[in-house]
């Protein structure tokens, strides 16, 4: 029996640990910093002749509820002091990141840039 539960155990451990993001110094990686994750946040990106940002769907201020731009579905607050369920589930996150930063800037983000954008939504 204790076979059978034991992996579900583990995986129910896991998810439940906060996301934490720390860069890794042997690949270059500088200290995360919000104020680049800020710039980032409102960074003007020409993608096809439109222009996009974060803030295209997220909003300015990452404590207020956003818009799909193209859909119109609305999207929760970026900042965990207002949104607790924001960066605690690393598939998602992960998920979110990929699609979210083609959108926006035409490719994946890096690991710089999504510290960055992490330390800065939990900063405010």
């Amino acid at each position: 029996m204790m076979k059978k539960i034991l992996p579900y155990l583990i995986m129910a451990t896991i998810t439940a640990l906060p996301i934490t993001v720390r860069p890794n110094t042997s690949v270059g990686l500088q200290e995360f910093s919000a104020e680049r994750g800020k710039n980032l946040w409102n960074q003007k990106h020409t993608i096809s002749g439109q222009t996009r940002r974060c803030t295209s769907c997220h909003t300015g201020n990452p404590r207020q509820a956003g818009k799909h731009v193209r859909t119109g579905k609305m999207i929760k607050p970026m900042a965990p002091s207002v949104n607790s369920d924001r960066f605690v589930d690393h598939k998602k996150t992960a998920k979110w990141f990929k699609r979210n930063c083609k959108w926006t800037m035409g490719r994946e983000c890096n690991e710089q840039e999504k510290g960055d954008l992490i330390r800065y939504l939990k900063s405010i």
